[in-house]
């Protein structure tokens, strides 16, 4: 795999396209969370929608292609174990990435036709986060949900910033509800796996 913005991975001298756009990218980090999807679908629905039904029918080359769609994912870096909770959630967190994006680049992307993975991810790591004010919605809100509130002294300034810290908590974000479309690429995906047409 190249290091600048990948569009193919070689498995056993066999090229595989990706479906680099950053919206399957953010559906492949909600198939992995999924805990309804089963640890051996799991792998399979992440090659499918990376690599399509091309990579989903060359059983020989599963192996090979998860780890790759994986550091594909991590762009280009292996994947690292983390026990920290997670201040933001792509998929939850879409409305205030959308304003981020708005804010910074005067562009909406979920309004692109297209967009790389690699390249939405770096504008999304490089969105204004400043403590002197210069800092998007996205950035306030994972910076309250990471304030420790212990070092508040002042009861009324505390009991505030908590309640502020429960309106934008992870928990508390509806989960994203899939379209008619989705579904039937849903359906159409495990009738694949059963052997149907």
């Amino acid at each position: 795999m190249c290091l600048n913005n990948p569009e193919y991975v070689k498995v056993n001298n066999k090229k595989y396209k990706i479906n680099t756009d950053f919206r399957v990218a953010i559906e492949c980090n909600v198939i992995a969370e999924d805990d309804n999807i089963g640890d051996t679908e799991r792998p399979l629905a992440i090659i499918y929608k990376l690599f399509g039904d091309e990579g989903l029918n060359n059983s020989q080359d599963w192996e090979q292609l998860i780890e790759l769609a994986i550091k594909y994912l991590c762009l280009g870096k292996e994947l690292e174990d983390s026990t920290e909770e997670s201040d933001m959630d792509l998929e939850k967190d879409r409305y205030y990435i959308r304003s981020s994006f708005i804010q910074d680049y005067k562009y909406n992307p979920y309004d692109m036709e297209y967009l790389h993975w690699w390249d939405f991810f770096n504008d999304l790591s490089n969105l204004s986060n400043s403590e002197f004010g210069n800092c998007c919605i996205l950035n306030r809100v994972r910076n309250l949900r990471t304030l420790d509130v212990s070092k508040i002294k002042n009861p009324k300034e505390k009991e505030k910033i908590l309640k502020s810290k429960k309106q934008v908590s992870l928990n508390k974000i509806q989960k994203y509800e899939i379209s008619d479309e989705e579904k039937q690429n849903q359906d159409k995906f495990y009738d694949l796996l059963d052997g149907g047409d």
